[in-house]
């Protein structure tokens, strides 16, 4: 039996991965093109300011602790949450905003204030939804994608006709506030997808939302990263940092036989891919590929962004430390992304101001801010467009939080579709995989086991389960247990 490993890529399902593999006698090694660890999370620093380069959110903490635990941990041993509160704020226009509580209670409350009768419908909605998490996490997500069987029992049977349905119908069948509306529906854009296009079976990312609260790890995100680096290197993986992949090689019997990193050629017979999915096909000879570019471009893939972060020298008010500006239309700059790829004429955006929470992300007085708009991957991404950009919002910003920002920016660094393309290798630079759509999901996603080289593995965000970071978890999981099955 092959026990030694080579995992390109270092992010979340790369990391699990090789924790697993790791526990079960793999000799593992872990090769990151890039000068630090962590994949899409890292970390970017500057002036006293810390700043999570990608992720942001912490949702779904048992995702979390059902990882550490599998290693007799528990993420308290490497970091310390704080559950936020509120969890999240919403503005729908100037001075016009609502704080989602960390309280459900309140939030039946909010939302029968909103709409009179709201409350029931929403209690209702949140027990389907706690029915379909428990199912998901139970039934579901821990499936490697092999078979459309994996999706069959008597508790998903049960649920078919909500893979027929989508979360909008779901939600205005009974609610009719715009601004309610659009709370119930933002939590499935973790999903890469507009609600009208996402299964009410996803109405669980609602669960996760006001049933388990949104968390903050305390440094950020990246604590996250250091967290799982520590734990693999207690097992004994071995890390690479500036060791870039330039090929898959194999031989006449398409085996994987060795990579070449770095120009250089390094021996391995068994390997794990947590990069790209389609670059990752592109180090193979054509032949090796199981997916055409034609297979690529028909796909739906999650939004690109267009995120800054900004170091402000003052304290910002009127915000929460995550913000949500949902003062335009939704569907437009949706089909702005998926149906007529261009840059938007008036954005959704989305902030967050860690300093607000956790004191070591910026200097005393001064304030962090991570600014993101959701974009087309693909699209045109100029220096001109940024500033475009930067402007844009900022000028809604002010005026939508009543204060003056602009003349109180210390510094501002873009990251856009070229740099997911450059920094990643992502395709078309989207910065969060394929969408969780009918048809790409579980079984229809692209295969965890390579069918055309023996040896060859993937995980990650463009394979099962999906985008965000407890499936990237869950799919490093997933995929560490194919492979030993197979070996």
């Amino acid at each position: 039996m092959n026990k030694n490993i080579h995992i390109i890529g270092s992010g979340f399902s790369a990391l699990a991965s090789s924790c697993y593999l790791a526990k079960q006698g793999y000799s593992v090694t872990v090769l990151e093109k890039n000068d630090t660890l962590g994949g899409r999370a890292r970390q970017f620093k500057k002036d006293g300011f810390t700043f999570d380069i990608g992720p942001s959110w912490y949702w779904m903490p048992d995702v979390f602790e059902r990882f550490f635990a599998d290693f007799g941990k528990k993420p308290s041993d490497y970091y310390t949450l704080d559950k936020l509160s509120p969890g999240y704020e919403v503005y729908f226009g100037e001075k016009s905003s609502l704080k989602i509580s960390e309280n459900l209670e309140d939030i039946y409350k909010m939302f029968e204030e909103e709409e009179k009768g709201s409350a029931k419908h929403l209690k209702s909605f949140l027990d389907s939804a706690k029915s379909n998490y428990d199912t998901a996490i139970k039934d579901l997500v821990y499936k490697p994608g092999v078979s459309p069987l994996e999706l069959v029992n008597t508790t998903t049977i049960a649920r078919v006709t909500q893979f027929f349905s989508t979360i909008r119908k779901h939600v205005r069948k009974n609610i009719k506030n715009p601004k309610l509306i659009k709370i119930l529906e933002f939590p499935v854009l973790f999903l890469g997808a507009k609600p009208s296009n996402t299964p009410t079976f996803y109405n669980f990312m609602n669960y996760a939302d006001f049933g388990l609260g949104t968390w903050h790890p305390r440094g950020g995100m990246y604590t996250v990263i250091e967290g799982m680096v520590s734990l693999a290197q207690s097992l004994g993986v071995n890390f690479k940092t500036n060791s870039n992949v330039e090929k898959i090689i194999t031989d006449t019997s398409k085996n994987v036989v060795g990579l070449l990193v770095n120009g250089e050629k390094i021996e391995t017979t068994l390997v794990l891919s947590g990069a790209d999915y389609h670059h990752t096909e592109t180090l193979l000879d054509k032949n090796l590929r199981q997916y055409s570019e034609n297979y690529w471009d028909k796909k739906t893939f999650a939004p690109s962004s267009l995120l800054f972060y900004v170091g402000f020298n003052k304290k910002i008010e009127n915000v929460s430390h995550h913000t949500l500006f949902f003062d335009t239309d939704f569907d437009a700059h949706a089909k702005e992304i998926y149906d007529n790829p261009q840059w938007p004429s008036d954005p959704l955006f989305y902030a967050n101001f860690t300093s607000i929470t956790d004191k070591t992300s910026a200097p005393e007085g001064k304030e962090a801010g991570f600014f993101l708009i959701p974009l087309a991957p693909g699209i045109e991404d100029t220096s001109e467009l940024r500033e475009e950009y930067f402007h844009k919002i900022m000028d809604r910003f002010e005026k939508l939080t009543n204060q003056k920002v602009k003349e109180h920016v210390l510094f501002n660094r873009s990251f856009c579709v070229n740099d997911f393309k450059e920094e990643y290798n992502s395709y078309k630079g989207n910065a969060y995989g394929m969408a969780n759509t009918l048809l790409q999901t579980a079984f229809l996603r692209p295969k965890i086991k390579s069918s055309k080289v023996n040896n060859l593995y993937f995980t990650g965000q463009l394979t099962v389960p999906g985008p965000g970071v407890p499936p990237a978890l869950i799919s490093g999981k997933i995929a560490s247990e194919l492979i030993c099955k197979n070996q």
